[in-house]
């Protein structure tokens, strides 16, 4: 049994695996490390995965929780210059969020061919791998909820009485609707820009799509593969030997 677990800043996600099966798996706020564990997460497994972006801190309270269930060594991930036929293009590859790194692991192995990894969660990141697997580098952006929430944070005499909780693009009769219906504006332009982007003369990439948000982008651009465990299959890829 394989306990596989990444951390963001919000969420942790985990899995468990009885060889490539998934037996069980959950997410929680990445708060509660400070008071609870899930009781899963005490089962009897035999290796453990870890892939954070959630700091220090956070990774003690990991390795904390976990060692006072198993006596094991806790296999941390990290982002290198080349593993399992990617090659990185940062010159200091430990300043690339590992989350990203995996994701290109598990998405080029998956295919072996050109690909572009879109990842929509609390950051909305974008990366391109060539045929030869070479990253080509990538963008940063804020979320859908980072920037509904950068912007209410900067505009004091917005008031939003209502969640985004559908993707209408029709003009806003009131400020909520503005703010909901101006970010599905962006959220689709940068769509519709990554849908040419990987169809070009030059070179076609097959899009891997994950992430919280990953779905809506995904059901979008016509042939995208929506993963929502992308991050957690690049581990093996990563920790095996």
């Amino acid at each position: 049994m394989i306990l596989e677990i990444d951390a963001g800043n919000t969420f942790v996600k985990w899995r468990l695996l009885n060889h490539l099966d998934v037996v069980k798996r959950g997410r929680f706020l990445t708060e509660q490390l400070n008071r609870s564990i899930p009781v899963e997460w005490q089962a009897p497994v035999t290796e453990i995965r870890v892939a954070s972006v959630a700091g220090k801190d956070v990774n003690q309270q990991i390795g904390s929780v976990l060692s006072g269930y198993h006596a094991i060594e806790i296999q941390f991930a990290q982002t290198t210059y080349v593993c399992a036929g990617v090659k990185n293009s940062y010159a200091q590859p430990e300043r690339m969020g590992v989350d990203r790194w995996l994701a290109m692991l598990a998405a080029y192995n998956n295919v072996k061919r050109a690909c572009c990894v879109v990842d929509c969660g609390s950051a909305i990141t974008i990366d391109f791998i060539d045929a030869a697997g070479e990253h080509q580098g990538g963008y940063i952006l804020p979320g859908l909820r980072l920037m509904k929430q950068g912007l209410l944070s900067n505009t004091a005499e917005i008031q939003v009485d209502r969640s985004m909780s559908s993707f209408d693009l029709e003009p806003g009769r009131d400020t909520s609707a503005a703010v909901d219906h101006g970010i599905n504006y962006l959220f689709l332009s940068l769509v519709e820009k990554v849908a040419r982007d990987i169809n070009t003369p030059m070179e076609s990439y097959q899009l891997f799509v994950t992430g919280g948000d990953g779905q809506l982008f995904a059901s979008l651009v016509e042939g995208a593969e929506y993963f929502s465990d992308l991050v957690l299959d690049g581990l093996a890829w990563s920790l095996s030997p």
